[in-house]
């Protein structure tokens, strides 16, 4: 929505009150992501007990997944920023309390052998995607507080890194490494966006890879994900069959795809094709330019919520500035660890793509965060014209 005010008898437009490229952005993706979902889905919905071999069981779920996201991301975005972060240490405990109740025998839902979910009445929550919410908003809100300590190990940097590992052990015992990378991801990343000392955060980054390489090493599941990365030809009817698949779907679908619904891939071939690895099935169907249009909206996102936080921080407005910033860094980089995992450039981590992959809990999640994003938006261009927040 944007107000007209008339000036010598001219009609003038004003600033619009939040940002409408970013929002047609995230619903785009999101349209995409129910008819992609619905593509890749189709075979194993026909043929699987669960499903009752319905075709659209998961097209519905994934509609009602979004609907249900967007009617929590309009309820998330009339609560002022400043709610958030006087919520954000209670909710990131919550969190934590979600993370622990997972672990719990009887209470929790075992996939896999993951322990991930729990499960509800009309569907199965993943703690760990709401975490990353929290993550952001406790981050921020730590930063900000400890502005004057962000130099100190003691006093600044040892609290964080305190609470990170215990996250990061629950998370672990899941286990769930694509949620700790990335949750690492976003607490290191705010924290230095936050003015984090250079040498401390340097020396972070050293004692993150001694421990990413001494859990990959230490783990033979990650060990053979990690083999099979490296040469997915070399086995590909076991270690990299997952990803020789999702080469060969990218392979078939040259510039402009076979076309929507064509796909061969996802016909019991490629594992997890409507959550993990839909990227795959949009470079089969839809091509390169699919797949640019897609990377593109995730590139547009990005740059506004950087954007969104620079004018907060002009603004004086710090906590909002690194949420806004920090939400950003969230999609992006998981966007980009998934397509990384797609393409065959970084080894296989179980993370969907933001907005596209099937799954309630990290549609929920996406939601409000960018829901929170739209609200510091919102309040930046309302300081802007003078008016209260």
């Amino acid at each position: 929505m944007s107000a007209v005010y008339y000036e010598a008898g001219r009609p003038r437009r004003v600033m619009a009150d939040y940002d409408q490229s970013l929002v047609w952005s995230v619903l785009l993706l999101m349209a995409i992501g129910i008819v992609m979902v619905y593509s890749a889905s189709i075979a194993i919905a026909e043929a699987g007990r669960f499903t009752g071999n319905r075709a659209h069981f998961y097209l519905v779920r994934q509609s009602i997944f979004v609907a249900i996201g967007l009617f929590a991301a309009a309820l998330a975005f009339q609560v002022p920023t400043m709610a958030w972060q006087r919520a954000a240490p209670w909710l990131f405990g919550f969190g934590v309390l979600l993370l622990l109740l997972v672990l719990v025998p009887g209470v929790s839902r075992e996939v896999n052998g993951a322990r991930r979910w729990l499960p509800l009445v009309v569907f199965n929550l993943q703690p760990s995607e709401l975490v990353k919410l929290f993550a952001v908003v406790y981050a921020a809100d730590y930063t900000v507080r400890k502005a004057a300590y962000v130099d100190s190990l003691k006093k600044g940097f040892l609290p964080m890194l305190l609470v990170m590992l215990f996250t990061g052990a629950l998370l672990l015992r899941q286990p769930d490494f694509g949620a700790f990378a990335v949750i690492t991801l976003i607490a290191m990343g705010i924290l230095f966006l936050g003015g984090m000392n250079w040498r401390l955060f340097a020396g972070l980054l050293v004692l993150l890879a001694v421990g990413f390489v001494t859990l990959i090493v230490t783990s033979p599941y990650r060990l053979q994900r990690i083999i099979g990365f490296m040469d997915p030809w070399a086995d590909p009817f076991g270690k990299g069959y997952q990803l020789s698949h999702a080469l060969i779907a990218f392979g078939r679908g040259e510039w402009l795809g076979v076309g929507l619904g064509a796909s061969v891939e996802k016909l019991f071939y490629l594992p997890e094709a409507h959550t993990d690895f839909v990227l795959a099935v949009i470079a089969e169907e839809l091509g390169f330019v699919g797949v640019a249009v897609v990377i593109a909206l995730f590139a547009w996102i990005a740059w506004r919520a950087f954007a969104i936080g620079a004018q907060a921080a002009r603004l004086e407005r710090s906590f909002q500035a690194l949420v806004a910033q920090g939400v950003g860094l969230w999609i992006s980089a998981q966007a980009v660890i998934n397509m990384g995992v797609n393409m065959g450039v970084l080894p296989t981590k179980g993370l969907t793509l933001p907005m596209l992959s099937f799954g309630g809990s990290a549609v929920l999640a996406n939601c409000l965060a960018l829901a929170l994003l739209l609200r510091v938006d919102y309040e930046n261009r309302r300081l802007m014209k003078g008016l209260p927040v």
